[in-house]
């Protein structure tokens, strides 16, 4: 399968097996996942959980490299365990890995630090390469999921403003509107108003749409070997 690269992100400090932790609320799939895992070389799983609270007590003991999550779960949200673990485990790196393919997901995981949104229609030996790929610091997206949204979309920054697109540049490198203001030397005042209008020009209506936008376009090919 082919997976869309976003690109380079800090990695933690490389270590000879990557620990990782799956959380899915049916067990079923989180043995299954860990069993593909095992068998990897390089990979090893230190922890499961079925649910958010468990997850981050798990977490929090075990210090995973890795974080497989299911964005649905019994307790919570997997966009909602993300952003509780950028706080506790900084230093895990999260992948969804669920049956939503919608872009109102992939902007909410995107924005809760994921760095890598995967179907579970994946073939199971891609997970491994996905968790190497993830632990040596890159951001991955299905290759469908790019694809579907290219194919959804004309190119809706067509009318923007070359302020406006230099906004929408900002927000695709996780900037906030303060420090886009900072950085172009405007007011803060001035950024939201550039944003409400690339908004309405792309026909989106939240900041989190606009990064996953940027996100897509910024992908670029990555192949599994």
């Amino acid at each position: 399968m082919l997976f869309r690269s976003l690109g380079s992100m800090p990695s933690p400090t490389a270590s000879e097996t990557v620990r990782v932790m799956i959380v899915d609320d049916h067990e079923i799939v989180r043995r299954g996942i860990a069993e593909i895992i095992d068998r990897a070389d390089g990979l090893e799983v230190v922890a499961e959980a079925g649910g958010q609270a468990e997850a981050l007590r798990r977490a929090e003991l075990v210090r995973p490299d890795v974080v497989l999550v299911d964005l649905q779960l019994p307790d919570g949200t997997g966009i909602e365990l993300m952003h509780e673990m950028r706080e506790t485990v900084p230093g895990a790196l999260p992948i969804v890995l669920t049956s939503f393919d919608d872009d109102e997901a992939l902007a909410e995981a995107l924005e809760a630090g994921a760095r890598a949104y995967l179907l579970k229609t994946v073939h199971g030996a891609e997970i491994s390469d996905v968790v190497r790929a993830v632990a040596s610091g890159r951001v991955l997206l299905d290759e469908r999921t790019v694809t579907r949204r290219r194919a959804d979309h004309d190119d809706p920054t067509a009318e923007l403003t070359n302020a406006e697109r230099k906004v929408l540049d900002l927000i695709g490198d996780g900037l906030s509107n303060r420090e886009i203001g900072e950085r172009l030397g405007v007011a803060e005042k001035t950024v939201k108003n550039h944003i409400t209008s690339l908004l309405a020009k792309m026909g989106l209506q939240r900041r989190t749409q606009v990064a996953a936008w940027v996100a897509g376009q910024r992908a670029s090919g990555w192949r599994n070997s």
